[in-house]
């Protein structure tokens, strides 16, 4: 039987080795992408930017803040979860970004949260998300059954046609926003 663990875990890493808002290594950046595109930024594993990017078009940038000077997005969406995990994430990549710990000439459009879960959020999760309005403009995205299941949903939320409408998002699919 081993003793107690005496070192601290290594931090969790995104995509590309690099761990959340560090830069990755020289070559792995999104390679022919447009640099006016939307970038759309996780805040965490499973905050729901695959379904985002498939509905509303744009690069999914991964766990890390783009680098318009490489040729990346520098019109961003950070998108996490209405968990307090998800708003915990969000609420750090937020303190990354105004502390200046994210490439220059960034835009940050918003803050989407997805739904974790259907109906109504707990009070306590509803007042970390009220502070994070008061740093950043925050759009809820409310929980769509298809995504579960890895659909399209049949008809498009109002708080997508929204998030669309800031994105600048033409049609994409089947599910395509008016």
């Amino acid at each position: 039987m081993r003793g107690p663990r005496t070192t601290a875990p290594a931090p969790v890493r995104a995509t590309g080795g690099a761990a959340w808002g560090e830069t990755r290594r020289a070559g792995t950046a999104a390679r022919g992408r447009s640099r006016d595109e939307i970038g759309w930024v996780k805040a965490h594993g499973g905050a729901g930017v695959t379904s985002l990017v498939e509905l509303l078009g744009g690069v999914d940038v991964g766990a890390r803040w783009p680098e318009p000077a490489r040729g990346e997005p520098h019109r961003v969406v950070l998108v996490g979860r209405t968990s307090a995990r998800g708003l915990r994430s969000v609420s750090q990549a937020l303190g990354a970004l105004h502390d200046g710990k994210a490439p220059q000439g960034l835009e940050l459009l918003a803050v989407v949260l997805v739904a974790d879960a259907p109906g109504r959020l707990p009070l306590g999760l509803l007042r970390r998300i009220r502070v994070l309005r008061s740093v950043a403009r925050v759009h809820r995205v409310p929980w769509i059954p298809a995504w579960r299941t890895g659909g399209r949903p049949k008809s498009v939320p109002r708080q997508l046609a929204t998030v669309a409408r800031l994105v600048g998002s033409g049609t994409h699919g089947e599910g395509a926003v008016p």
